[in-house]
C-alpha cells in the first residue's frame, strides 16, 4: 500500500451506523456488512482514494499515472482507511469492543464519525423507530469516549509528571509527549491543545482532574479531529437532521452522505455500464440496454435526489476534508526532466506525493528516499525553471526536480 506520509484515516460510530458500508463504498472492498452490532470484530484497512485536479490539465501534457489514477484530469491519490470495531457508551472502561476500537484509534490521525442521520439506531447501534433517536447525542457521546480515555492515560502517571515539573522545573509539554506518543500525538499537538484549553504550563503541577479533562478533550479536538458524515442522506428525518448537526457542530466539517449510493455507482462503472468519477455530481448511462427500466428509473431518483441536491454522495467530500482540510495536505509532483515533466524512463508526471502545507524542497527529497535529503544540492520549478534553495516552501501542485549529488527524481 503506497502511503508515504504514513497517515490514516479512521472510519468510526457506533454499531451499525454505516462504518463498513462507507468503507467498501471508499475502498471498493467487500468487507463483511450486517445489520447487527459488531459486525466489525478485527479492524478493516482498505486504500481509498483523494481527489484533485491534475497538474496534466494546466501543462497540456498526456499523463502517465503510476502511484496514482488520472481521470479526465482528475487525478486521485491513493490513502490509508481503517474501519474500526462499532463503538458504544463506556468503551473507553472497555465496554462493547472498546479496547479493540480505541487501540485501533491509536492509528488515526484524523476520524471520519459516520452517524446514522435518520435517527433509526439508539445509542448501541439497536434499530428502532425512524427519528426517534438524536445523532447529536452520537458525536458528543463519540467526542466524550476519546477525551475520557485520553484522561486515563494523563491520569494513570499524573502524580510522576506533576513531581516532575514541581521538583524538576520539566515542561510539562515535554513530559506528555513522552505519554502521548504512542497515540501518534506530536509536541506542537500537546503545546496547542494546552493554549487552547487556556492552561498555563507554569502552573502544570497544580493542575486539577477537571483541567485535565478539559486538556484531554482539547487534545482530541487537535490531535484526533472529527469530520462528521451524515450517512443514509436520503431517509426519512435525515436531511432535517444534517442541518441540526451543522447548527449543532459549527467548527465541525458535516457532510451529507449516502454510502450505499457510491458503492451501487461505482460497481457500475466497474462493469462499464455507466461512467462514473468518484467525487463528480453526475454519472453517464453508457448501457442502458443492461438495466431494467426500474433500475433506471432508481438510478434517475439517485441523481436528482443525491447527487444534484448535494452535490455528490458525500463519500469523497468527506475524504477530501479529512485530507486537505484538517490534515492539510498539499499536493507536489516530482520530475525527473522539467521540460518533458517525465521521469527517468519517460513516464510523464508518473507520481504526485501528499505533504504537509509548509513542507521545504529539502523535506520534500526525503519523502521521495533519504539519500536524496541527505545529498539535497537544490531543486528546480518546472513552471519558472528557476532553482529552489533547500528552505524553499513548497506550494500545492508544485511540480518539481530534485538535484541531488546521487542523482535526481
Amino acid at each position: 500500500m503506497w502511503n508515504p506520509m504514513g497517515f490514516s484515516i479512521g472510519i468510526v460510530g457506533k454499531p451499525s451506523c454505516g462504518k463498513t458500508s462507507f468503507t467498501n463504498a471508499a475502498c471498493m472492498t467487500e468487507f463483511k456488512e450486517g445489520s447487527y452490532p459488531f459486525t466489525t470484530i478485527e479492524a478493516n484497512v482498505g486504500v481509498a482514494h483523494v481527489r484533485t485536479q491534475c497538474v496534466c490539465t494546466e501543462f497540456g501534457v498526456k499523463d502517465n499515472p503510476k502511484n496514482s489514477i488520472c481521470i479526465d484530469g482528475i487525478r486521485l491519490i491513493p490513502v490509508k482507511l481503517i474501519d474500526v470495531a462499532g463503538l458504544v457508551p463506556g468503551a473507553h472502561e472497555g465496554r462493547g469492543m472498546g479496547n479493540q476500537f480505541l487501540d485501533d484509534l491509536r492509528q488515526a490521525d484524523v476520524l471520519i464519525h459516520i452517524v446514522d442521520a435518520s435517527g433509526s439506531l439508539d445509542v448501541e447501534g439497536q434499530e428502532v423507530a425512524a427519528g426517534s433517536h438524536d445523532p447529536i447525542e452520537d458525536v458528543k457521546f463519540l467526542e466524550d469516549e476519546i477525551a475520557e480515555w485520553i484522561l486515563g492515560i494523563l491520569l494513570k502517571d499524573w502524580r510522576r509528571i506533576s513531581g516532575r515539573v514541581r521538583a524538576e522545573g520539566a515542561k510539562v509539554d515535554e513530559l506528555l509527549v513522552d505519554k502521548l506518543s504512542g497515540l501518534k500525538i506530536t509536541r506542537a499537538q500537546i503545546l496547542r491543545a494546552i493554549r487552547d484549553a487556556n492552561l498555563s504550563q507554569d502552573s502544570a503541577d497544580k493542575w486539577s482532574e477537571e483541567e485535565l479533562r478539559v486538556l484531554a478533550h482539547s487534545i482530541q479536538r487537535v490531535a484526533k479531529p472529527i469530520i462528521i458524515a451524515a450517512n443514509k442522506i436520503d431517509r426519512p428525518n435525515a436531511h432535517e437532521n444534517y442541518e441540526r448537526l451543522k447548527k449543532a457542530f459549527p467548527d465541525l466539517l458535516v457532510v451529507p452522505v449516502s454510502a450505499l449510493a457510491e458503492k451501487v455507482l461505482r460497481d457500475l462503472d466497474k462493469r462499464g455500464i455507466i461512467r462514473y468519477v468518484p467525487g463528480s455530481d453526475d454519472f453517464e448511462i453508457l448501457r442502458r440496454d443492461q438495466l431494467k427500466e426500474s433500475e433506471i428509473a432508481q438510478l434517475e431518483k439517485l441523481r436528482e435526489n443525491i447527487l444534484k441536491r448535494y452535490g455528490g454522495t458525500g463519500v469523497q467530500q468527506a475524504l477530501n476534508g479529512a485530507v486537505f482540510d484538517f490534515l492539510k495536505m498539499i499536493t507536489v509532483y516530482p520530475v525527473h526532466d522539467v521540460n518533458t515533466l517525465s521521469d527517468s524512463e519517460g513516464n510523464v508526471l508518473p507520481d504526485v506525493y501528499l505533504v504537509p502545507e509548509g513542507t521545504t524542497a529539502k523535506e520534500f527529497a526525503g519523502y521521495i528516499h533519504t539519500d536524496l535529503m541527505e545529498t539535497f544540492i537544490h531543486a528546480i520549478d518546472a513552471r519558472t525553471k528557476m532553482r529552489i534553495s533547500d528552505k524553499h516552501v513548497l506550494k500545492d501542485r508544485d511540480v518539481i526536480k530534485i538535484v541531488s549529488a546521487k542523482g535526481a527524481k
